[in-house]
């Protein structure tokens, strides 16, 4: 028999894939990235940490004067400085992870191209950096509830359920939004347009209670909505109604359920699809 003919058949040797090499390899190359992606956004700065509580607390005081002084809105909210403070800072985590997770890929396009290893880590370490400024901004803000008279109470260690949610939330959009990225560069712009209107979609300047009662259910579709609403609930006012309150029934958690759902699930399919040849479409 020749050479030739005994030769091995040729096979497809499949690229990294989003998920791999084990669970601990994934979860520590994820925290190296975050932690370093941290560390350098700070360690050269004057005032460090400072410069990232800065944005939303200067976003939080001029939104706050618009709606209190010039559209004289928010007088019969109990404790609405503080409330508009929070969500400013939950939206900022949701918001600042995905805007900055849209080019993730393209950016760690040095890494991608060189090195073996699960392309997920890319995403969720952007969204874990985020999670960081996250927990430091929440130190300050609970010192502000509690200076202006927001009174602690054993709900507030119901907070992490929220975050948690939060957090899943931010990843499935994150990861789907990097993945769409690497083929369609217009996502960054049609994306910078999405994360202002879901800013004002969402009852960050407002409890969905102010809104008609017509519009309320598509407000609360929007996953966000009844995370934040949760939020004022546990965090600031224990008199607010919640999401099924509002609603009048379970549909008040099962949809925005369903959606939070449908993106994780439609991110994940669509990235683990398409890792082995992002390094080629880049």
């Amino acid at each position: 028999m020749s050479a030739v003919g005994s030769a091995p058949a040729l096979r497809d040797v499949p690229g990294p894939s989003a998920v791999g090499g084990g669970a601990k390899r994934f979860f520590e190359l994820t925290w190296l990235l975050a932690s370093t992606d941290f560390k350098l956004n700070y360690l050269d700065t004057a005032f460090g940490y400072l410069w990232s509580l800065m944005r939303p607390l200067l976003l939080f005081g001029v939104l706050y004067t618009v709606f209190t002084k010039v559209l004289r809105f928010g007088g019969d909210i109990p404790h609405y400085a503080d409330l508009v403070l929070f969500n400013i800072i939950l939206y900022g985590f949701f918001s600042e992870s995905t805007t900055r997770s849209v080019g993730c890929i393209p950016g760690s396009e040095h890494i991608v191209r060189k090195t073996q290893f699960p392309r997920l880590v890319i995403p969720l370490s952007v969204v874990l950096t985020g999670l960081f400024n996250l927990c430091l901004s929440l130190i300050a803000v609970f010192v502000f509830l509690i200076a202006t008279g927001v009174t602690p109470r054993l709900t507030w260690l119901a907070l992490p359920l929220i975050l948690a949610l939060l957090l899943l939330l931010t990843a499935g959009v994150s990861t789907l939004l990097s993945v769409l990225y690497v083929r369609f560069r217009d996502i960054a712009q049609i994306w910078g347009v999405l994360a202002l209107a879901i800013f004002y979609a969402s009852p960050v300047l407002y409890p969905v209670e102010k809104v008609p009662h017509s519009l309320q259910w598509l407000l609360l579709i929007n996953p966000l909505a009844p995370l934040l609403t949760a939020g004022r609930r546990l965090v600031i006012d224990p008199n607010a109604p919640s999401t099924v309150d509002i609603v009048g029934s379970a549909w008040g958690i099962i949809g925005p359920a369903l959606v939070l759902v449908v993106i994780c699930v439609t991110a994940f399919w669509l990235f683990n699809r398409a890792a082995p040849q992002v390094a080629e479409e880049l």
